[in-house]
């Protein structure tokens, strides 16, 4: 398996994030996040649920530390070079495996950053990571050192958003021709995900979402499936992801004809949707887009069961989910610039009925654009 970007976009990423861990004074990082190790090395892998490191030294070198089977995917999927294994076995500290790394790196009385907000370091492997090291080098919070980098996507990497966007809209496309009465939801599902897997797409960082009936209305996956009835609002939620790129859509459909009401709700949920996108605009504070959208719906009369949210970032994100900084949400200051991804959803949920709009948008030059290309229906049935 090649690696999914060329040396020199690789070489250029490692660029940025030295000259960031420079402004920061930082000697530099540990990092667990595994969209992180992807970011910079192409490392592919679920073996984050393990202890595992990788040292990035500000002189540029590589290390990482993992158990036996992850090194073999290191080496098959990424460009690291010096890879380390720890072994499992009653008295495995891999902690300790890592700071021997850290003195063979010279960092003996360094700076370092922490990704500490990460999947990959979980509370009991943190408490020992800082029992090994302390007294021998310092350690600073970096969680959104990488993050922050990452959020803002270079263009190979919106080639393959772009991707992800397409097959998105062939799976709904797909699920919708199953969204009849009695209609099995894992059938429905199955359309889904199997049509993102035969454009070559990935598994999502979170499970596909649906819901008929009364859960239509939950915005979680959960166990077990039913059949869907006539006059039912069926709820989707997924992403087309290729490369652990995601590109997220959101539809609530009415199983037949939809109700004068349903009719009625779907249009203030468009009315948000279309004033939300309007207010993603580069140079501008994210949190615009949600207080845009939740001045339209209030305007409409619905000031109850609205969420605190209405989007998030998007891009290359691993199990358990596929949200990633940062979200929208009221007055959030973080400032949009082009080349940010975010998914967009609309909710309104009134009287047992809802619509919620999903789409995901690109940050531009002037505005945002759209990435899917699918009609926004409410009905089945014209």
């Amino acid at each position: 398996m090649p690696l999914h970007f060329t040396d020199q976009e690789f070489a250029k990423r490692k660029d940025e994030t030295l000259a960031r861990m420079d402004r920061e004074g930082l000697d530099g990082m540990l990092l667990f996040r595994q969209e992180s190790m992807y970011y910079l090395t192409g490392y592919d892998t679920f073996g984050y649920v393990f202890f595992q490191c990788l040292f990035l030294g500000a002189d540029g070198r590589m290390t990482l530390l993992t158990r036996a089977p992850d090194a073999r995917a290191a080496r098959f999927t990424s460009n690291i070079e010096d890879i380390r294994i720890w072994a499992d076995g009653p008295d495995a500290e891999p902690t300790k495996d890592l700071k021997e790394i850290l003195r063979e790196h010279g960092c003996a009385g360094r700076r370092l950053g922490v990704e500490w907000d990460a999947y990959g370091l979980t509370a009991q492997n943190g408490r020992r990571l800082s029992s090994a090291l302390e007294g021998f080098c310092r350690l600073d919070d970096a969680s959104l050192l990488i993050t922050r980098q990452r959020v803002v996507k270079r263009p190979a990497e919106i080639v393959y958003v772009r991707k992800a966007a397409e097959l998105a809209d062939l799976a709904l496309a797909e699920g919708l021709k199953l969204a009849k009465p009695d209609a099995f939801e894992g059938d429905i599902l199955a359309a889904i995900q199997g049509e993102i897997f035969k454009g070559d797409g990935d598994y999502s960082g979170n499970e596909f979402i649906i819901g008929s009936g009364p859960a239509a209305h939950l915005g979680r996956y959960t166990s077990g499936r039913r059949n869907v009835a006539a006059g039912e609002q069926l709820a989707l939620e997924f992403a087309g992801v290729y490369r652990h790129y995601h590109s997220c859509l959101m539809r609530v459909v009415t199983i037949g004809k939809a109700t004068p009401r349903q009719a009625e709700v779907h249009k203030h949920a468009m009315d948000a949707l279309e004033a939300s996108s309007n207010a993603l605009r580069p140079g501008e504070p994210v949190g615009n887009v949600f207080n845009a959208y939740i001045s339209t719906i209030e305007k409409a009369g619905f000031t109850e069961n609205n969420l605190n949210a209405c989007g998030y970032s998007l891009g290359t994100t691993f199990s358990p989910n596929w949200m990633d900084w940062p979200m929208l949400y009221r007055d959030n200051p973080v400032i949009a610039e082009p080349g940010m991804v975010f998914f967009m959803f609309l909710p309104i949920t009134d009287r047992g009925v809802s619509a919620v709009p999903g789409e995901t948008f690109l940050v531009t030059e002037s505005g945002s654009e759209r990435l899917g290309k699918s009609p926004i229906t409410f009905a089945t049935e014209s």
